[in-house]
């Protein structure tokens, strides 16, 4: 199948926006398509029909009849290569009867018209009426894929590059959002890693690498692509490995590859098979006249159209249509289950359309559908349902509009009214939170695909429910796991469509809204609603109300049996009209108390300013769209500032990172690529934020960094050039870092005085599990306590060894405001909240410290490897130890961004604590500045590392 979407999403682009620029370039594609099929390729008259109807609209564009020659001509070679039979033959004559018709009225050679004529009989002669306009459009958009590497000849490099930059050109005009992205980003993949077994240029076989971990993640489990995609990553590290022998490689493609044939077990297809077998043994069992006979013919109705996306089996959907109208004639109007019926019918209509191309499937199924939201009530909750399969139908209209010339073009109307459902279907409580969210979903992917006028309310209305939604979510790793569902960039692609419209501040409240969101619930509902649960019986009882009211509402109603007598259906329906006004109630209600006037909507600008009030902030924003930083002043308006990268570059930026850090680093070895990496970030991200800082940012002051998505994954405080006179954000500003702003601002909070600093040091050398012991655990906390000033400045509690169980360290969290661990940290990348610090019997993890109320704490020093590193499933929720103490409520902490060695330990820790509390006095707001200079003091240290250099970094006030 000849691809092309790069063409055709110029010329949509050009027919909306008018740019001869991209009229031309879409004709150039189409150009380039037609070079690679020759002339017995089966896609040759596609590629014709493409470049033709281009050819004409540049006709139209510039009026000169002598450019419908060449169109005319490129019609009647594909007509040719389509004979009578064939199923494009009657588009082709059609269009070419256009063209011929349009060059009549400039030359007025009766030829023309006579030809037209003919054509245009046989056309109508084989289309139902008013069938053909529409099938045009679809035969437009269906042929918009790129060519498959498959097809390209082995030895025929050249056309491979020219299908590699047709893809790449794709890849720009698909959003994140996009349904096609996932499938553009495995075939392009897919061909870089076939250029790299011809050429062997290793750049081809990474970046293939990471667009198939691109195409994996929009493939989340339960997406029925997702054991192609795990193949795809797998069979790529494969070849990595053969080529560059890294076992972790090896190791990895195993695990994909196991993970792809649990998806493919053996049966499935039978299962299937077996289900529909029994439906229908079911249908044999209630007869006509039978009061069940509706349910089961919908039953099996409903399955039908699951094996035909499937098997691609046409028979499967037209069984499926008929049953769903018989199934309608059986639910006659006052029937609960007819609005049903024809949502059902609607849908299979539509399915069809997708397929055929005949307009009055999608007539028929827009009438039903219209129907069936006239038979629902205000509060059905089914009406979200309805609601959704409209906006599918109005997008289906949207795509297909076309001139009365017979050319595609944009059909406002039905995507403003499709647009409408989608919004009405995401703003209907009673549908219940986790289906808004997801229609909301597809609001915004739609609307971002078509840059729709609501697109950024979209945006903001997910935000919304997913926090909603989060809200009700019970437990910590259930919300984690409930993420995984959901876009990971989302938080970004809303603050970039934001920026977009010029709108920064609306950027800056959809980024703290939509990231840590996992953080955020937890501290809201721990902390607040805790609060009222101590002020009275009714405010404790308005908590449990709440969180009850949430979970109820997430749950779908039941769907009612034929035979259920109408006054219990409308009691159920009261019922849960009520429920859904009681939760309304109960959240305004909780509005009404002190504290609590912005539960439950989205953050304001004004408040969150207030992170910026001892100096500014960087948000860093790393979206497909593309990539700014927005500085937040205390009191002037925030900025924006486009940073000279985007997406696939930081991509590849951080894993230059990852295997710089992962190689041999020492001052003899080679730190090449580690410094490469460090001046590429100076140079894209960090020096431009430097200048625009440079304005009203004093030399050596403090500044805090809020990075997003890929840029959490990046030392952001260690950019430079690294030559000598180079120039390094070190120098110039004092960094640390905040998860969000509201963190931040709850870190400000409080900040303890009193003359007796409660300090506990846990080491722990010999953990649960451990082949050895770590010989430094018990010099670095002796280094500590003689660096801290002598009681009663500081109450010293030293728990080590044998002594350093969970339960200990637990009693040492709870009652010491200051906190130093010397031990081994883990990070476990699967479920983060695992991560631990190792005690002598078991960890102490991430998920007990969450479980801690540590509001009164200053100051923690994680002395342990990868304390401060997220995961890359759920980037933007911040999730590692360090994040999670500071979330917990400790002001000011410190912690490492990878391995750190014994040695760089113990001289960090005593140049730390020096400049900390070298003049006796103990706070936690100089961390930052301490560790700073303690950092710039090892920098002189020739026999140091730079990986080590730069490991620890500082989070909070």
């Amino acid at each position: 199948m000849l691809r092309t979407d790069a063409g055709h999403g110029l010329l949509a682009r050009y027919r909306r926006m008018q740019n001869s620029s991209d009229l031309e370039q879409s004709i150039n594609h189409f150009e380039h398509a037609l070079d690679i099929c020759p002339m017995d390729h089966p896609c040759r008259p596609a590629a014709l029909f493409n470049l033709a109807t281009a050819q004409v609209v540049n006709f139209q564009a510039n009026e000169t009849y002598l450019d419908l020659d060449i169109p005319i001509s490129g019609f009647q070679d594909a007509l040719d290569l389509r004979p009578s039979g064939h199923p494009d033959r009657p588009i082709t004559q059609l269009h070419l009867a256009i063209a011929l018709l349009c060059r009549f009225a400039k030359r007025g050679i009766k030829a023309d018209v006579d030809e037209a004529e003919e054509l245009l009989s046989e056309v109508l002669d084989i289309c139902h009426a008013n069938s053909h306009i529409h099938r045009a459009a679809l035969l437009a958009i269906e042929t918009s894929a790129l060519h498959p590497s498959a097809s390209i000849g082995r030895d025929d490099l050249h056309a491979l590059d020219e299908v590699i930059s047709l893809h790449y050109d794709a890849l720009g005009y698909y959003s994140i959002m996009h349904a096609c992205r996932g499938q553009l980003l495995a075939n392009l993949g897919t061909m870089l890693a076939t250029r790299f077994k011809r050429r062997g240029n290793d750049e081809d076989l990474d970046q293939a690498l990471t667009l198939q971990s691109e195409a994996l993640a929009l493939r989340p489990v339960g997406h029925t692509l997702r054991s192609s995609s795990l193949n795809n990553l797998a069979n790529q590290l494969s070849t990595r490995f053969d080529h560059r022998g890294n076992a972790e490689d090896l190791d990895e493609a195993i695990a994909l590859h196991r993970e792809a044939l649990a998806l493919r077990p053996v049966g499935n297809a039978e299962d299937l098979d077996e289900a529909i077998a029994l439906h229908r043994e079911a249908l044999v069992l209630r007869p006509v006249g039978h009061t069940l006979r509706s349910s089961s013919l919908n039953n099996l109705a409903v399955l039908l159209p699951t094996r035909f996306d499937h098997r691609g089996n046409a028979e499967d959907l037209e069984e499926s249509i008929a049953l769903h109208r018989e199934a309608l004639a059986l639910r006659p109007v006052g029937h609960t289950d007819r609005p049903m019926s024809l949502n059902n019918l609607a849908n299979g209509l539509s399915t069809r359309f997708d397929h055929r191309g005949d307009a009055e499937d999608l007539n028929e199924s827009r009438e039903n559908l219209r129907c069936a939201l006239t038979l629902l009530t205000q509060h059905d909750p089914r009406r979200l349902m309805v609601h959704r399969s409209l906006a599918t139908v109005y997008l289906s209209l949207h795509r297909s509009g076309l001139h009365v010339t017979g050319s595609p073009c944009e059909d406002t109307d039905s995507l403003n009214v499709a647009m409408h459902h989608f919004q009405a279907a995401a703003n209907f409580a009673p549908g219940g939170l986790l289906y808004r969210l997801r229609v909301s979903l597809d609001w915004v992917r739609h609307a971002d695909e078509h840059r729709h006028g609501t697109e950024l309310e979209a945006y903001g209305t997910s935000m919304q429910l997913m926090d909603a939604y989060m809200s009700a979510t019970a437990s910590i790793s259930s919300r984690h796991s409930a993420l995984k569902d959901f876009p990971r960039t989302l938080a970004v692609d809303a603050a970039s469509c934001a920026l977009r419209s010029g709108d920064v501040r609306r950027a800056v409240e959809l980024l703290e809204q939509g990231r840590t969101i996992i953080w955020t619930q937890m501290t809201r509902l721990r902390t607040p609603l805790d609060s009222l649960q101590t002020h009275s019986d009714h405010a404790a009882a308005l908590v449990k109300r709440f969180r009850d009211l949430s979970s109820l509402l997430d749950k779908p109603p039941a769907i009612h049996a034929d035979g259920t007598p109408s006054v219990d259906v409308e009691a159920a329906a009261t019922r849960y009209r009520r429920l859904v006004e009681n939760w309304n109630g109960v959240v305004e209600e909780i509005r009404t108390i002190e504290g609590f006037a912005c539960f439950l909507l989205p953050p304001i600008f004004a408040d969150l300013q207030e992170a910026a009030r001892d100096g500014p902030i960087i948000m860093l924003i790393a979206s497909r769209s593309s990539c700014h930083a927005i500085i937040i002043k205390h009191i002037q308006p925030p900025t924006s500032i486009q940073l000279p990268t985007d997406f696939e570059k930081l991509t590849k930026l951080v894993h230059t990172f990852r295997e710089a850090i992962g190689k041999d680093a020492s001052p003899k070895g080679n730190q090449t690529a580690l410094i490469k990496a460090l001046r590429k970030l100076w140079d894209d991200v960090v020096r431009p934020v430097a200048e625009n800082l440079g304005g009203f940012a004093r030399r050596g002051s403090r500044i805090w960094w809020c990075p997003t998505l890929l840029f959490n994954f990046l030392p952001l405080h260690a950019a430079g050039e690294y030559r000598a006179n180079g120039e390094s954000l070190s120098q110039q500003y004092i960094s640390s870092y905040t998860p969000s702003l509201t963190a931040l601002i709850r870190a400000r909070r409080s900040h303890d005085r009193s003359p007796s600093v409660p300090f506990a040091a846990i080491g722990q050398n010999f953990p649960a599990g451990a082949s050895f012991t770590l010989e430094c655990v018990e010099p670095e906390l002796d280094l500590v306590r003689s660096l801290l000033p002598p009681p009663p400045t500081v109450s010293f509690t030293k728990i080590t060894s044998v002594d350093a169980t969970k339960s200990r360290a637990l009693r040492a969290l709870q009652d010491n405001t200051w906190l130093h661990f010397s031990c081994h940290g883990t990070q476990n990348f699967n479920d983060p909240f695992k991560s631990a610090f190792l005690m002598r019997d078991q960890p102490l993890s991430l998920l007990d410290i969450t479980q801690m109320d540590l509001s009164f704490h200053q100051f923690a020093f994680l002395s342990a490897c990868e304390t401060a590193v997220g995961d890359f499933a759920t980037p933007d929720e911040v999730i590692h130890l360090a994040a999670g103490l500071q979330f917990a409520g400790v002001k000011s902490v410190i912690g490492t961004l990878w391995k750190v060695t014994d040695s760089t330990v113990q001289r960090l820790v005593e140049a730390f604590y020096k400049k900390l509390c070298g003049d006796g006095k103990m706070n936690s707001k100089r961390a930052a500045q301490a560790l700073h200079q303690a950092v710039h003091s090892l920098a002189r240290d020739k026999d140091m590392p730079l990986d080590q250099r730069i490991v620890f970094m500082h989070i909070g006030a």
